[in-house]
């Protein structure tokens, strides 16, 4: 008797792939569930290799890399893409991809699930460009009340849109895989300084600006900075020109299994996102969980989702001021205080056993079992 064949879904997102850790786990875990996976993203010239993964990639080439020709140039190759190819199903992340993957799940009537990394329409980039966010908005209001099956990264965002919209969001945080044991890798420093690290995008409001000139006022620590992003060389400038660059490391965007082995190595995290619209305030990114899984204190601003997660398990701190001086004094006292970080170390291996992806993807597989 002829096997069956297994149900497709095409994955689209608009990053290259490369560090992507939330699209990274999403496919693996619906491939083990049996699905037959391919994610398609882009590839950008700086693009490293593909590292071997259990599903199929395909990384669009564009012409342009940024702005609204890059999105429209984007969805036009995506829903071609989609159009001329066989599946069983869509999965749209964030709504950049959405447009393509909405048109074309129409057009062939198929089913479409929705993933929002973010509170797209409220993101620093768009909060004060009035008529790109009504742009961005309009397609929102066009496309998401339709939507069947729909998700996001936390219970905030997921109560805006299902108000909002009326489609029922359900939450996948962004936590990682529970690691068993920890491969530590080497910052390219010769020194016995402790890290305080940041990884995620490089963007306007993490709070990197005063992170960056809150290190003229420490010592014996070392900040390093693992991503790339819109202001990575206006902070490269900050940090040449304040004389820190003894004191401050960019390493760039790094792969999945490199942020793996750095992680473990920092002896602070930062997650210091500053209070710049919705998205923001409402965020709990990759970096958190990473920081936890890897038993990491961390420090976050006081933003609802972060400062909840940080409180409930006793794991680090919550600052109420990104003004230099003061956040130089909360990152010594984090770094030297012994008998806080004793409590934390014990309370992150707890932390670290809860928000595991084992424990997180059962809601995923809930969302995805009914089209097995």
């Amino acid at each position: 008797m002829k096997p069956k064949a297994k149900k497709r879904i095409i994955v689209s997102v608009t990053s290259d792939l490369v560090s992507d850790n939330r699209v990274h786990k999403t496919c693996t875990t619906l491939t083990e569930m049996g699905f037959d996976m391919l994610l398609v993203g882009r590839k950008i010239p700086v693009s490293q290799p593909l590292s071997l993964r259990n599903y199929q990639t395909k990384r669009l080439n564009l012409i342009f890399n940024k702005g609204p020709l890059f999105y429209a140039c984007f969805n036009l190759r995506l829903f071609c893409l989609l159009l001329f190819s066989t599946f069983d199903l869509l999965l749209s992340n964030d709504l950049d991809t959405l447009p393509a993957n909405f048109l074309v799940s129409k057009l062939k009537n198929k089913p479409l699930v929705y993933d929002s990394h973010e509170f797209f329409t409220e993101v620093p980039e768009l909060v004060h460009r009035p008529l790109v966010k009504k742009f961005w908005e309009w397609l929102e209001r066009k496309m998401v009340p339709k939507l069947k099956h729909a998700y996001t990264v936390c219970d905030s965002i997921a109560q805006i849109y299902t108000e909002k919209y009326g489609v029922p969001f359900r939450v996948v945080r962004n936590v990682p895989v529970e690691k068993s044991s920890v491969q530590k890798g080497k910052i390219n420093s010769g020194k016995s300084e402790k890290i305080i690290l940041y990884q995620g995008a490089v963007n306007i409001g993490r709070g990197l600006k005063q992170a960056i000139m809150a290190m003229k006022f420490v010592s014996n620590a070392q900040l390093v900075i693992a991503g790339d992003g819109d202001i990575r060389q206006e902070l490269e400038q900050l940090t040449e020109s304040r004389e820190l660059k003894n004191k401050v490391q960019f390493l760039g965007r790094l792969s999945i299994e490199d942020l793996e082995k750095l992680t473990p190595q920092a002896h602070l995290g930062l997650s210091i996102e500053e209070d710049l619209g919705l998205n923001y305030r409402y965020a709990l990114p990759n970096k958190l969980f990473d920081y936890i899984q890897a038993k990491v204190p961390v420090l976050v601003t006081n933003l609802p989702e972060m400062a909840a997660i940080v409180e409930k398990y006793a794991i680090g701190n919550v600052t109420l001021s990104l003004e230099p001086k003061h956040l130089a004094k909360v990152f010594l006292e984090m770094l030297t205080d012994e008998n806080s970080r004793k409590t934390w170390e014990i309370n992150l291996k707890k932390a670290a056993a809860e928000l595991t992806w084992e424990n997180e993807k059962k809601v995923l597989t809930e969302i995805f079992q009914p089209f097995l």
